[in-house]
């Protein structure tokens, strides 16, 4: 074993984001991807397009829903708890089987693609939580999220640094050891080092403070503004509507409102239901 093999295996021994010490779940070696096929006339960049589907057996917990998102955009997904924003993520990362409709990215039919697959196709998805791996420096978090590439990666890390300068400083630094705001950049950072097509979030402003809050949203305008889709579910709407160039209203998993930031902000029935007046 190399002294790189060593290095690398027991760190990921030690690390409870990477192995579960309770020994509990499963491996689902059914999750094969199946072929791609060619998307629609006239699709935005990513869309998952009427879904229906729950989780293993269950019922359903999406019904008919559809969310897509454009090159330079961002595109919300809030509603009340228990909604289905998160399900609805997944649904179009592949982290569940649909019953019913199809996810398209870049003119491609990615439906029967499983997560990992769909990473190579061109999605970075940024999971709520356990999105580190906490006893690995920024800078290693960094070089997993490039697992999928062979080529130099340095400058893209330097791209990550220098979009979250917080964290650039703390490069050599476990990331369990910082700020649950500078976890999230790390955990974004991750994601951006596949060099992904399209960026997901799910609640990347969960926990943080509001000063840490507006800078994470800052950064995402940034990103969106290079000319990289954005897609993220968010606890704060009202805040997230403030910068949403597309925003959805999710209640019991399909579509209530549907619009701009700007115009749902101005709905009397969404202010009043879902922003406090």
């Amino acid at each position: 074993m190399s002294d790189a093999d060593s290095t690398f295996g027991n760190r990921g021994n030690r690390d409870a984001s990477v192995v579960n010490p309770h020994g509990r779940g499963t491996i689902d070696g059914s999750r094969k991807s199946g072929p791609t096929g060619p998307g629609k006339a006239g699709d935005p960049f990513l869309i998952g397009e009427n879904m229906s589907g729950g989780y293993g057996r269950g019922p359903d917990i999406l019904h008919d829903c559809t969310i897509a998102v454009e090159k330079g955009e961002i595109a919300v997904i809030v509603g009340p708890n228990g909604a289905g924003k998160s399900t609805a993520m997944k649904a179009i990362f592949g982290m569940l089987d649909l019953r019913k409709g199809s996810v398209r990215l870049d003119g491609r039919d990615i439906t029967a693609l499983n997560p990992q697959d769909r990473v190579k196709a061109g999605m970075g998805f940024v999971p709520q939580v356990n999105n580190i791996f906490p006893s690995m420096t920024v800078e290693e978090n960094l070089e997993m999220g490039a697992f999928i590439r062979s080529d130099d990666i340095r400058e893209t890390m330097e791209q990550v640094f220098e979009l979250f300068p917080a964290v650039a400083e703390k490069r050599r630094q476990a990331a369990g050891e910082l700020s649950g705001g500078q976890r999230q950049q790390v955990a974004v950072g991750r994601a951006l080092m596949t060099r992904p097509d399209v960026l997901m979030l799910d609640e990347p402003t969960a926990g943080v403070s509001p000063i840490v809050m507006d800078e994470l949203f800052d950064r995402i305008i940034a990103i969106a503004r290079g000319g990289m889709p954005v897609l993220m579910v968010e606890q704060n709407a009202q805040q997230a509507m403030n910068i949403a160039d597309k925003a959805y209203v999710l209640v019991q998993g399909a579509n209530a409102h549907t619009g701009t930031g700007q115009e749902l902000m101005a709905n009397d029935e969404v202010r009043r239901t879902f922003l406090g007046g």
